[in-house]
């Protein structure tokens, strides 16, 4: 994607306005110094985050973790999105197998295949012992190369009021780790779900590539941030495009 810093210095901005308005007042965020300042509170903030929630995985598969992630959103409640927002939807991810865990942790919601679980969003604290028992999920290698895979999301939703849509889910590769992806996806499909952007049958075509190709585009959703050696020069990772419809 080769959108200048100028465009996604404005997506960034954005996201931050809406989830914590009061960092506009403090740090002119169209600038890059000011961004930069702005993440770097952000991220010390993080650490100390009111509203988190935990994903255990026991192994990871891009389509079947996306159809799940889209499901688990599904079931935060307004109130609840409301203040994990403002801890920009704030995710752990820690390695386990959610089934030698279902008997001393509640899940709210358990993938399919069993290869993944959510406690939360709640409270941080609710979440401390299972934080403390596994080890954080250290996915070092990049995320390989495969064909493009369709997707379809919350099929076990009640549709009426809304057709499904399709749309392309674009995964940046090159130079980013599959835990790095987890982070990036995470934030762009919850929010994409918690926005109603990405409902009930919606088909998402996942495709992966070295680089977002910018005639991908225009993006309902996007995904940026900054690379490890520049974190001042901005990225797209992931992004999901307008409905796509058939010629």
């Amino acid at each position: 994607m080769t959108a200048s810093q100028e465009l996604l210095r404005a997506e960034v901005a954005r996201r931050i306005v809406t989830a914590r308005p009061e960092l506009a007042a403090r740090h002119d965020l169209l600038t890059a110094d000011g961004l930069l300042a702005a993440k770097q509170e952000i991220t010390r903030a993080a650490q100390d985050a009111k509203v988190l929630a935990v994903c255990v995985l026991r192994d990871f598969d891009l389509p079947a973790w996306v159809r799940a992630t889209c499901a688990f959103a599904a079931r935060v409640d307004r109130a609840t999105a409301a203040d994990w927002r403002r801890d920009f939807t704030r995710t752990v991810f820690l390695a386990g197998n959610p089934d030698n865990l279902k008997d001393r942790f509640a899940f709210g919601h358990v993938a399919d295949d069993g290869s993944a679980a959510w406690q939360g969003p709640a409270p941080a604290e609710e979440s401390t012992a299972l934080r403390r028992l596994l080890k954080l999920f250290h996915g070092s290698a990049g995320l390989p190369t495969r064909p493009s895979t369709v997707v379809r999301v919350l099929a076990d939703r009640d549709p009426r009021g809304r057709a499904p849509v399709r749309r392309e889910l674009h995964v940046a590769t090159a130079g980013v780790t599959i835990a790095d992806s987890l982070v990036h996806l995470n934030h762009l499909l919850v929010e994409a779900v918690l926005d109603e952007v990405v409902g009930p049958g919606d088909e998402l075509v996942v495709r992966q590539a070295p680089w977002l190709p910018a005639s991908a585009g225009p993006f309902a959703a996007v995904r940026i941030d900054g690379t490890p050696d520049r974190p001042d020069r901005l990225r797209a990772y992931t992004a999901l495009t307008e409905e796509i419809h058939d010629a």
